[in-house]
């Protein structure tokens, strides 16, 4: 119970990135325009597709939740990573580190479920077109985008519990945020069995989900090949580009830093390769879905015709 009582009164101490002089408020400003660019960007998505009814596909809908999700993600650590550039170390009281330990892994496993969700989407389209609108209707729709949060919020009670109920000896965490293996350091008792199993339940479920990707994509692959024109199957794949690029950064440094061998995930590495997943992913995601798609950019366009239509009415 004592273990249990220093746990969750005491405060810890967030790292940050080791800046002097001019580089951190330059670290600083670059930091904040990327974040508020991330948040323009998403807010964007999640407005066109719901103002513009050539968007309101499946495809689409799991885009602006994707989007709405990766609001609550790029909040969750990227404020505190400010506050580092701004102030250096920072205190953060026990309750609120293991609060943003729960919220970024639950969002984290949200992902991806959500992504799974996605790559089955793309694989009904094109691989069962005549029942595509049946199977994959609005109810549908719902019901696979709630399912994601709750699989997800559920899935990180395990590794954010047993990290709480940890006693910690240490206060410096050596990141910008709270994650479980620099906050596994500061314990007083061999953390060996709880990292076995973070790996196995983090491990298990992105290892699952990205062969459940792999295998749908195989069967995406498969129907493509067997269109029987060039510009056919130079559709069907323009469709999957976007999810497979997403796909690759987000399971590729999310294996590296949780799944990975320890050298790969020691002190100072870890949080250089987060910044791709927690930062630079929900940066690129925007652009990626916008920039190399068709459909969004007339979609703007027809806003914009809309818009300027309503301006001009007397």
């Amino acid at each position: 119970m004592d273990h249990l009582n220093l746990t969750w009164t005491q405060t810890f101490i967030l790292d940050g990135f080791t800046t002097t002089g001019t580089l951190r408020p330059l670290a600083f400003l670059g930091t904040l325009c990327i974040y508020l660019l991330t948040l323009a960007g998403n807010l964007f998505i999640i407005v066109l597709v719901h103002a513009d009814s050539g968007l309101s596909t499946p495809m689409y809908f799991f885009i602006s939740v994707l989007s709405f999700l990766e609001l609550w993600y790029v909040s969750t650590t990227v404020p505190t990573l400010l506050h580092t550039w701004l102030h250096g170390r920072s205190p953060i009281p026990s309750v609120a580190c293991f609060l943003q330990l729960y919220v970024f892994h639950s969002l984290g496993m949200t992902e991806c479920y959500l992504l799974g969700v996605m790559a089955l989407d793309r694989y009904l389209a094109i691989c069962r077109p005549l029942h595509y609108h049946a199977l994959m209707s609005r109810q549908v729709q719902l019901w696979l985008a709630g399912a994601t949060w709750v699989a997800g919020f559920s899935a990180a009670l395990v590794p954010a519990s047993l990290t709480a109920t940890l006693p910690y000896c240490l206060k410096e965490v050596t990141h910008y945020f709270c994650d479980l293996a620099p906050l596994m350091r500061l314990a007083c008792v061999d953390t060996s069995w709880h990292t076995r199993v973070y790996i196995t339940v983090i491990g298990m479920i992105n290892t699952c989900d990205l062969v459940i990707i792999l295998g749908l994509y195989g069967g995406i692959l498969r129907a493509v090949l067997k269109l029987p024109s060039a510009a056919s199957r130079a559709k069907a794949f323009s469709t999957c580009s976007s999810h497979i690029i997403v796909v690759t950064l987000f399971f590729g440094s999310a294996f590296i830093v949780y799944v990975g061998p320890p050298e790969i995930r020691a002190e100072g590495r870890d949080k250089l390769i987060a910044l791709v997943y927690t930062f630079l992913t929900p940066f690129f995601n925007p652009i990626i879905y916008t920039l190399r798609n068709k459909e969004v950019k007339e979609a703007v366009r027809r806003v914009i015709q809309r818009m300027r239509t309503v301006l001009k009415t007397p």
